[in-house]
């Protein structure tokens, strides 16, 4: 990139008054820039240009004007970071316009306010300039004021949406991450930040009124005193008109006397006249300081009113409520009294009608006395149905309990084969998916590349051999197949879940090359195609020191290597490779996550494919892929090797499961035959219950008609 770029803003267009609108930017030694000035339109502004060339370094600086931390840009750790290598300092200028209703101090600004921010080694400042360039503040009061007016809050994603605050969004499943979001975006974490200040505030203001009114309690026993002193000052200009009137009387006859103790009044009266205008002063000053009190007095106490009248509107409601819950209470109460008398009533009724059985047993017992002998011998023939009634229930209440047991094992036994059933499918399923795995794994050792797209990415490396004479550059990719793990396969898996996609993607050098390559995508039937635009001419990337994760784990691009530059400059920028730690276990893993928070740490992976990150308080644990395969290793043999016997154990289960499923069903048929022998049991054994109830009825009903011949002249007697 040249050290001085210039960029004029869009023409022929009309522009809008509004104040707020960036105009200008001038970046000096800022990350990637020497110098670079900007002349931004009043509308929208498009930023293009090839990875790397400091498009989202123009949105950094604009974070770090307005007042953003270094680490909140998530782009360094201090603002010393930002300055750009070999040099001392960097500047950052932002003209903002200032024109319209909505200017911001327009008498001292003017049109443009100016917004410069220098860093330097020690730390840096920040200065508003007005349009001439003039510098008008410098306060941190001053600059959160311009802020405020404008609503620029940079803190907020719906002004400003950086790279990785999008790319943690999207990829965040944490739904309180999410809600983070929106709260923080939709300004109620301002809000909610606001009413905790106001209520800390009016916590403070109750006390400085308490302080207060405990202040003038000694200013006015101090006013009291003085009044005290003013009333003895009165009396002695009492005193002295008593002086005059006696000195008449007296009239000559103590003269001397009466002259000299007149002089010495005189005296008196003079200093006391001298240290009355003292007094006066203090008096004054005490009443106006009483007064300002009593002023703020009333402030405060007009602050506390408001809120006791909330308090009261809060206790109004409550009162509603319980109310609303008395008269409940009561309704529940006059409920119960109803049922409690509903329940009496019953009560009586069955008494009465007990007191009416017995009248009616004692008949029956009388007529019975009287017709003993004439039906002792059907009576004996009914006691005899009864027994054999009572026979012929207990054996029907056997066979109904073991032709209900037999129906409960029967469901039992066809819960578990249809759970059996189940498990085979589920077997089969995942036998199909292992030889699925086995057939990609035999490609992929045929041909390593398929591993990263399939088949069909050797038909996009033919179209892309085809018209490798259009290119400017010859595609690098798929990127899985230029790049190789350096020592062994121990951390195939780790890399394969910290990479995922990005190791199908293709690299192109310009944007005209990306169309092409696109264009050979369609050609070869290739869908989703990845594709990343990145200068091949620029050199290997490196990464200072305090940029790397603070551990000895080694990282995804420790352990990685290739010999293309420009692929691992990808991995670095599009991958965050150089701060993806990998580690051996889990519990190492969560260590080295969540408890010591090592600076520069994006996520860890251990080596059975575990993946953890945290994003400011919430921790995230991810489980490994089952089904991921190994596509990094050097040798497949191993991986099919585990796959066929995973195979084995399925079929040797799913044959054990069918053998199950055999035995159940035929347990089902014979428990069917049982079921149905029981079932016609029963059905015989209710047929002869019913014929012997019948006949038991038809006795009862015989003895009934005799019994209710007795006269009613009887009946009413008793």
């Amino acid at each position: 990139m040249e050290d001085s770029e210039r960029f004029p803003g869009p023409a022929g267009t009309p522009t809008p008054s509004g104040a707020g609108t960036i105009k200008r930017i001038r970046l000096e030694n800022f990350m990637c820039h020497s110098n670079l000035q900007i002349e931004l339109g009043p509308r929208i502004n498009f930023i293009t240009g090839q990875n790397g060339s400091g498009k989202s370094a123009i949105l950094t600086a604009i974070c770090v004007a307005f007042g953003s931390r270094a680490k909140g840009t998530q782009r360094a750790a201090t603002l010393k970071d930002f300055i750009k290598n070999g040099c001392s300092h960097a500047a950052v200028e932002v003209e903002i316009k200032n024109e319209g209703h909505d200017a911001f101090k327009h008498d001292i600004y003017g049109d443009a306010i100016i917004l410069e921010r220098r860093i330097n080694q020690s730390g840096g400042s920040m200065t508003l300039k007005d349009h001439r360039g003039r510098k008008v503040a410098g306060r941190k009061n001053d600059i959160q004021e311009l802020i405020d007016h404008f609503n620029i809050d940079v803190e907020n994603p719906c002004v400003v949406m950086s790279q990785d605050k999008s790319r943690e969004f999207l990829h965040s499943g944490n739904k309180k991450d999410k809600f983070k979001f929106f709260f923080k975006a939709t300004l109620l974490q301002q809000v909610n930040d606001t009413l905790q200040r106001n209520t800390e505030g009016l916590k403070s203001v109750s006390a400085a009124v308490d302080e207060d009114e405990a202040s003038i309690k000694p200013v006015e026993k101090e006013l009291e005193d003085l009044q005290r002193k003013i009333r003895n000052m009165k009396h002695l200009e009492e005193i002295s008109q008593e002086i005059e009137v006696l000195t008449k009387k007296l009239a000559w006859a103590l003269v001397y006397d009466v002259d000299k103790k007149k002089k010495e009044h005189i005296v008196m009266m003079d200093t006391l006249k001298q240290r009355v205008p003292a007094c006066q002063r203090k008096i004054d000053e005490q009443l106006a300081k009483m007064e300002s009190l009593k002023e703020k007095s009333s402030k405060k106490k007009g602050q506390i009113d408001c809120l006791i009248v909330k308090a009261s509107e809060v206790k109004s409601k409550q009162k509603e409520f319980e109310e609303s819950i008395s008269m409940a209470r009561k309704e529940k109460i006059e409920l119960e009294e109803k049922h409690k008398r509903a329940t009496n009533q019953i009560d009586d009724k069955e008494k009465q009608v007990s007191k009416h059985k017995r009248q009616i047993e004692e008949i029956k017992e009388q007529h019975l006395r009287n017709t003993q002998a004439e039906k002792s011998e059907t009576e004996e023939k009914i006691r005899e149905l009864k027994r054999t009634i009572d026979a012929a229930t207990d054996s029907l209440s056997r066979l109904e309990n073991e032709e209900f047991g037999s129906t409960d094992y029967r469901d039992k036994i066809e819960g578990e084969t249809d759970e059996i059933a189940k498990q085979i499918s589920d077997n089969e399923r995942k036998q199909n998916v292992h030889r699925s795995a086995i057939i990609e794994l035999q490609n992929n050792r045929r041909n390593k590349v398929t591993a990263f797209g399939g088949g069909k990415v050797l038909q996009l490396l033919r179209a892309i051999e085809n018209h490798r004479h259009q290119f400017k550059r010859p595609p690098i990719g798929p990127i899985g197949a230029n790049m190789a793990l350096a020592n062994d396969d121990r951390w195939a898996l780790a890399v394969d879940c910290a990479l995922g996609k990005l190791l199908n993607a293709f690299i192109v050098t310009n944007h005209s090359d990306s169309v092409l390559l696109k264009n050979c995508g369609r050609e070869a039937n290739y869908g989703h195609l990845r594709i990343y635009i990145y200068d091949f001419e620029r050199p290997r990337l490196n990464i200072p020191p305090h940029l790397l994760p603070g551990t000895n784990h080694p990282t995804v691009l420790s352990v990685i290597h290739s010999s293309y530059d420009t692929l691992l400059n990808v991995l670095i920028d599009m991958g965050n490779a150089e701060r993806q730690v990998l580690v051996k276990d889990y519990d190492t893993a969560k260590a080295v996550a969540f408890d010591q928070r090592m600076s520069n740490v994006h996520e860890v992976y251990t080596s059975d494919g575990y993946r953890m990150f945290c994003r400011e308080s919430v921790q995230t644990v991810l489980p490994p892929n089952q089904w991921l395969s190994k596509r990094l290793c050097a040798s497949f043999d191993d991986q099919i090797i585990d796959r066929e016997q995973q195979v084995q154990v399925l079929a040797k289960e799913a044959e054990d499961l069918r053998q199950r499923k055999r035995d159940s069903e035929g347990s089902l048929h014979s428990l069917g035959e049982t079921l149905r022998s029981a079932k016609k049991k029963r059905w015989d054994a209710e047929r002869e219950l019913a014929s012997m109830k019948l006949e038991l009825e038809d006795l009862e009903r015989s003895t009934d008609s005799a019994s209710m011949s007795l006269p009613t002249s009887t009946l009413r007697r008793r």
